[in-house]
């Protein structure tokens, strides 16, 4: 989970050092703005805990500063300090929704109550929410089917997310689900009411990608018989997802993070420049990291979109949920209400044993084709021949190949990753034991080990 993160703005430096040395010995991490507008640009593109101000400050003061944070994260409490109170300053605080308003000199020890209980209720507040999405749970967290530890562990960053501005970057291997946490993202942001626009970067020609982005004006190419809105006018005041961004070409990069630094764009074979109010999400499926080093991908622009990352667990990392997404697909696949099993045990026990390469839509396509066969239930008979393989191999028997053929090496390479954890499971931890309950030598069972990144070193 992320360090708690506390914003400490003050245009006096020794006050920003003080409360900073007093925040980080209580194990908070402190980051520190010397006015309004730089505290500001950080709360923009981090994420934050608790904020500290001073009021009095040249340029954007802190009355202003706690206006502005709380229309961008109303969730996220302010501490106010000040040398000069006034009645009129407190009342003015607390009404734009101040945690508590306090006067220099103060005490250390009442400093470190007031950030306790404002991070507390802070908590207890996402806590209430997430209690009340759980009550909900079947239906999915804002669409996301699930219950496993992996999952409330994302539903608690999307919550948290969603109170921010900050750029995300969603990574997960194909059909586990990124849109969906980006809408999520979003319709539990205070931008719920505004549009959510996706689009897909590897799906769009790259000679229209840039007018499908920006818009165009009548006549700036063949084809251009009128004046068009891009992507980013269409998302104005709401999130516009751009799946798949190490698709994009390196042109295109160029005048993206433009448009991500100074909000603001023209339309393709216009002169006039637009503001633009949007939040970008943005996920892939490859390596950003390595497409930087291939000098594929901009690194500028690889900081930019990654000021927070969200990685979308396997199917196969989280196979406590299929039994939960197997009922969502039931109901939306079957035309009427449904009453008692969905599916088999030995049905069941098949799709938790298969490792599932094209994750959650994989899954939701073998259960509409399974109710395509058997309208009443899943069972073993009306799954594809691939997952019955995965039976045959286990046990022995004769084996089926699809008609379309199947891929054997990672079907293969996860069954027998799933054994050596589970003889691990078996012994403890002791690689010898383990060995010996697969009939295996132990420098074989290391090497086994190894090749999935499993070996610790420790015998």
């Amino acid at each position: 989970m992320m360090k708690t993160r506390i914003l400490v703005v003050d245009d006096e430096r020794s006050m920003r050092e003080m409360l900073s040395i007093l925040l980080e010995r209580e194990g908070y991490e402190a980051v520190e703005a010397k006015n309004g507008q730089e505290a500001l640009e950080l709360f923009e593109t981090s994420l934050f805990d608790l904020v500290i101000s001073d009021i009095q400050m040249p340029g954007i003061n802190g009355i202003e500063l706690l206006a502005r944070i709380k229309k961008l994260a109303p969730e996220v409490p302010v501490l106010m300090i000040t040398a000069f109170a006034t009645a009129e300053q407190a009342v003015d605080a607390i009404k734009l929704g101040a945690f508590h308003y306090f006067t220099k000199p103060f005490n250390n020890d009442e400093i470190r109550a007031l950030v306790r209980n404002a991070l507390e209720k802070s908590d207890l507040k996402r806590e209430n929410i997430l209690l009340r999405q759980d009550v909900l749970a079947r239906d999915g967290f804002s669409g996301i089917i699930g219950k496993s530890p992996r999952m409330r562990e994302l539903f608690v960053m999307i919550q948290k997310l969603a109170g921010s501005t900050s750029s995300v970057l969603i990574l997960g291997e194909s059909g586990t689900g990124k849109e969906l946490a980006a809408r999520a993202i979003h319709s539990n942001s205070n931008r719920r009411c505004k549009p959510f626009v996706a689009v897909n970067c590897g799906a769009i020609p790259e000679t229209l990608i840039e007018s499908e982005l920006f818009g165009h004006k009548k006549g700036a190419f063949t084809g251009a018989i009128a004046d068009r809105p891009g992507l980013f006018e269409q998302a104005d005041g709401g999130t516009l997802f751009l799946d798949e961004i190490g698709e994009l070409p390196l042109l295109l990069q160029t005048k993206l993070l433009r448009v991500l630094q100074e909000r603001e764009f023209r339309r393709v074979g216009d002169s006039v420049i637009r503001k633009t109010d949007v939040r970008v999400l943005t996920a892939s499926n490859r390596d950003l990291q390595e497409q930087v080093t291939a000098g594929s991908f901009r690194e500028d622009l690889y900081y930019r979109i990654n000021v927070v990352q969200i990685v979308m667990p396997p199917l196969r990392e989280r196979i406590e949920d299929i039994p939960l997404l197997v009922e969502h697909f039931f109901k939306k696949f079957c035309d009427r209400d449904h009453s008692g099993d969905t599916i088999t045990p030995g049905a069941l026990k098949l799709l938790m044993n298969y490792p599932f390469q094209g994750n959650i839509r994989e899954l939701e396509n073998i259960v509409e084709r399974s109710l395509v066969l058997d309208r009443s239930v899943i069972s073993e008979s009306s799954l594809p021949e691939q997952v019955q393989t995965l039976r045959t191999v286990c046990q022995g028997g004769d084996v089926m190949i699809p008609d379309e053929g199947m891929a054997l090496e990672p079907l293969l390479e996860d069954l027998e990753k799933r054994y050596l954890l589970k003889a691990l499971e078996r012994t403890g931890g002791a690689k010898k034991k383990a060995a010996d309950l697969l009939g295996m030598s132990f420098r074989s069972f290391r090497y086994r080990l190894a090749k999935f990144g499993l070996d610790s070193g420790d015998d």
